[in-house]
């Protein structure tokens, strides 16, 4: 007896890149760190946002407070390391002996 194993089916394609990076990648870095900032802001204006309302009654769901003020604290967290490498990387170039 014996059993045949049907194909394996084709691996789907990647989906296309938002936008092609600048020839120089100054600017499209320039922009990504600006729209992660801007995306660290807006998470903790919504976190306090979402806090104040659970503080007046209008939210009874504390459970999605949490969750805002966790994401939050993280994206904060993570901006902070970022700034902290870029900080690093900076310090090394400037001790470099030319």
């Amino acid at each position: 007896m014996t059993m045949t194993l049907p194909p394996i089916a084709p691996v789907a394609p990647l989906p296309p890149v938002k936008s092609a990076p600048s020839s120089d990648g100054s600017q499209g870095f320039a922009a990504q760190l600006s729209e992660a900032l801007t995306q660290v802001n807006e998470l903790q204006l919504k976190a306090d946002e979402l806090a104040k309302q659970l503080a007046l009654g209008e939210i009874q769901d504390v459970h999605q407070v949490t969750v805002a003020m966790a994401q939050a604290q993280l994206s904060l967290q993570l901006a902070v390391q970022v700034r902290n490498k870029m900080v690093e990387a900076y310090q090394e170039i400037a001790r470099m002996q030319v």
